[in-house]
């Protein structure tokens, strides 16, 4: 499938994973749409020819409006579901239970977020005109290696990453149908923001225990492989883990 002349949405654009993204689907000759809250559009370099949209990916009416901008630009062909957080908190601690609220917001934002963006895309990508083996349009979602080994304090969003595993291949199934493929990246540590506030010395530890390349991830080399997998039309209902082959320790 080939980008160039079509519609793409990536969500949590203004930043990170997304960012880059949006930079890498923009330079293949894809008319991007940018989904973040407002405050990250406000802060982010803007990148030339991309549309940022103010969306809230939990608010079915938001998605389903910046979606229907997208479709007035050209075919939608492509999603890529980067948003989400990142919260910490153990079950039991000292403090008490998990709180129950940043639980759920974590899976609302970063499961049902995702969710709610695949099936309003879907919906749209299927009224677009079939290519060649009815191909129509794919979507790539972000999981994360904390799906498959997640650590000490990463109880809500481990839960909400592997239910992002969980609904890959149900996804790809449900929606092969209307030539919509859907396969997802299982990202381990990559140099975000997220990462902005820790020490070089910390860096350099989380580094140390990736096998090879013993370095952090680029948000570039997300991109790439997001690109890849939009653009390769055989590979569906896929987990990618890119990780250097890392597998995460307790803590």
């Amino acid at each position: 499938m080939q980008l160039n002349d079509t519609s793409a949405i990536v969500t949590g654009g203004a930043s990170g994973l997304g960012a880059a993204t949006v930079a890498r689907l923009a330079a293949d000759g894809a008319r991007v749409f940018a989904f973040d809250l407002p405050g990250a559009i406000e802060q982010v370099a803007k990148v030339d020819g991309v549309s940022y949209l103010a969306v809230d990916v939990t608010d079915p009416e938001q998605v389903r409006e910046a979606v229907g901008i997208t479709a007035e630009s050209g075919p939608l062909r492509s999603v890529v579901n980067c948003a989400g957080i990142a919260p910490a908190g153990r079950v039991l601690s000292k403090k008490g239970v998990h709180d129950l609220e940043l639980y759920a917001k974590t899976i609302q934002v970063n499961l049902i977020g995702s969710f709610n963006v695949l099936a309003l895309a879907a919906e749209q990508i299927a009224q677009t005109e079939a290519l060649e083996h009815n191909v129509r349009g794919a979507v790539v979602n972000t999981a994360s290696v904390a799906a498959f080994e997640g650590q000490i304090g990463q109880a809500a969003y481990s839960s909400s990453k592997g239910g992002i595993v969980g609904l890959n291949l149900p996804a790809a199934r449900d929606l092969a149908q209307y030539g919509i493929r859907v396969n997802t990246i299982a990202p381990g540590i990559v140099e975000t923001p997220m990462l902005a506030t820790v020490s070089e010395e910390f860096r350099a530890g989380l580094a140390a225990g990736v096998p090879f390349p013993q370095r952090l991830g680029r948000p570039a080399e997300y991109a790439d492989l997001a690109h890849f997998l939009l653009t390769h039309d055989y590979i569906n209902g896929e987990v990618v883990r890119m990780d250097g082959a890392l597998r995460m320790a307790p803590r």
